[in-house]
């Protein structure tokens, strides 16, 4: 196989740089030609330049130019006015100064190619005429491209391959192949061609490039294409990879009936010698993919007698313990959440629990005015909507319920955590800060959803914060997606645990239940959020959540 494939990539590449070199020469020759009759206009501009010439003698030399080079259809002198000086047509003359043409060889600027009368591809050469530094005039030519097509119809490859031209936008000029000549006429443009898209879409300029592709009659084609300079025109040299690849598939065909030959009476050799020793190999190999798929109850039996027998019962030996050590796992992981859950529960439980039986202790004495009883059933109203919540984040965690989105303003809906968590802030000492972006920053969510993601975080960066701490709420637009980040100056996240600091029962607070994060996460990934979390033991901590902005202002209103 080795074999082979060095075959074909030693052979597509010569035979690529084979027509490469074609193309490139073909480009050259291009070149050439173009410039070839671009100088002569140029020089046809210096004789004309001569100030001791008259009117009559610059339109004679024009005329007798153009019957010396039948290339060019028409030439016209203009002056610095753009006045007609001189010309080689009888009467008006078509030309006329093109303005949008820079100058590409030495001065003279080529417009981009066009049909004449004759179908015949065309191009305007223009030459600007200087005296002493001061512009002049013009000397404009309308050139005939039809030597371009006899150069191309010359460049074969095979008995199958042929060249084209194409201008710089695509557009075929010449093609080399006879039923493909209607194309030039309908002035066909070939920027789809796989190949020109490629050219088209480079920017190596110098470099060729080659590919392989389906022509529109279904051939599979080679193809290798260059850009001319300065024109920017493109040379393609394409030929059936049937006949590029001709003599590459005949030494292919010879060296696979080698290879298969060699091949088949090595396995017949080590079929006949080999046949007791791959039996235990095959063994131990089914043996070894069934542990790697978890099949921790597969056993090898291999009774040879020798070091393979040795080898068998020294795998039935780890195969038995790793189904042991399976099982302690499962223990030990079970016990531990066991312990996580319990001890979340005992966290998060105990205060409210406490805080109610306390109250309803307090409202059975008789002594108690009525503003005190008021209070008192309000902690226990609060207490309750806490296991309430606690319940619920149970409930949603196991099987979450739709969101329903609608267009949400993000500051107004955080501003009002933000206030909310204030009271909570102070009695911890916690100052916090909102940054809010001006104007409205509008998604598709649910402000209860969201409320609960904004209370989670802003929750946690109060309590991860110490007295006399910060905590930062900022919200911005960036690019076409909505960023709301809380910051704190907290202790921060050790790194080891923020791969697993959105997973479900993970904490870093002792106690707690590890809740509040995974749902705030599910929560964002259900409408189309994402969140990340960047922190520096002992420097703080920052969660950013991200969602994609709605921009039309009849949402915003809506919002609003």
């Amino acid at each position: 196989v080795l074999s082979i494939r060095s075959l074909q990539r030693g052979t597509r590449t010569s035979v690529v740089e084979g027509n490469g070199n074609v193309a490139a020469r073909a480009a050259e020759e291009v070149r050439r030609y173009v410039r070839t009759y671009a100088d002569l206009l140029k020089a046809l501009g210096a004789d004309l330049q001569n100030t001791g010439l008259q009117q009559w003698q610059q339109d004679r030399i024009i005329k007798n130019f153009v019957l010396q080079f039948p290339e060019f259809r028409e030439i016209t002198l203009f002056d610095s006015a753009a006045n007609v000086v001189a010309t080689s047509r009888i009467g008006r003359p078509r030309t006329t100064i093109p303005r949008d043409v820079p100058p590409t060889m030495d001065g003279v600027g080529m417009s981009p190619t066009f049909s004449d009368d004759e179908l015949l591809p065309t191009a305007v050469f223009s030459a600007e005429m200087r005296q002493l530094g001061a512009p002049a005039g013009w000397l404009v030519g309308e050139f005939r491209l039809e030597q371009l097509w006899r150069m191309v119809d010359r460049i074969r490859i095979g008995g199958q391959g042929y060249a084209m031209v194409l201008a710089p936008d695509g557009e075929l000029l010449a093609h080399g192949a006879p039923d493909k000549k209607a194309l030039v006429a309908q002035r066909r443009n070939l920027s789809a061609h796989p190949l020109v898209a490629a050219i088209l879409a480079g920017s190596d300029v110098k470099t060729p490039i080659a590919t392989e592709y389906a022509d529109e009659d279904g051939v599979r084609r080679l193809g290798v294409g260059t850009r001319m300079l300065p024109l920017g025109w493109i040379v393609v040299v394409e030929q059936p990879t049937d006949e590029a690849y001709a003599t590459q598939f005949a030494l292919q065909r010879q060296l696979t009936v080698a290879i298969v030959v060699a091949l088949l009476a090595m396995i017949s050799v080590g079929y006949l010698l080999g046949r007791g020793f791959i039996r235990p190999i095959v063994a131990l190999k089914q043996g070894t993919q069934a542990l790697a798929a978890g099949q921790l109850d597969a056993r090898v039996d291999i009774r040879t007698g020798d070091e393979f027998s040795d080898l068998g019962d020294a795998f039935n030996t780890m195969a038995r313990r790793l189904s042991e050590l399976q099982e302690d796992v499962k223990r030990q992981e079970r016990q531990a959440t066991l312990g996580r859950l319990a001890a979340g529960f005992v966290h998060d439980l105990s205060h409210p629990v406490q805080n109610i039986g306390n109250s309803i202790r307090l409202l059975f004495r008789e002594d108690q005015d009525q503003d005190t009883s008021d209070v008192l059933r309000r902690t226990i109203d609060r207490e309750l909507g806490t296991l309430k919540r606690f319940m619920e984040d149970l409930r949603n965690l196991v099987n979450p319920r739709p969101i329903e989105r609608f267009a949400v303003d993000v500051n107004p809906a955080f501003a009002e955590v933000v206030e909310a968590s204030r009271a909570d802030a102070q009695r911890a000492g916690v100052c916090i800060e909102g940054r809010f972006a001006d104007g409205s920053l509008t998604i598709d969510g649910d402000r209860f959803a969201l409320g609960r993601v904004f209370r989670n975080l802003l929750a946690n960066a109060i309590q991860a914060t110490q007295s006399g701490g910060r905590v930062t709420v900022i919200t911005k637009r960036v690019g076409d997606r909505v960023a709301i980040s809380v910051g704190d100056t907290g202790v921060g996240i050790p790194q080891d645990r923020l791969a697993t600091i959105f997973d479900e029962f993970m904490t870093t607070k002792p106690g707690g239940l590890g809740l509040g994060l995974a749902i705030s996460k599910r929560i964002v990934e259900q409408l189309d959020g994402t969140i990340a979390v960047e922190s520096e033991a002992g420097k703080g901590t920052m969660f950013t959540v991200t969602f994609q902005s709605r921009e039309n202002d009849a949402a915003a209103s809506a919002a609003s």
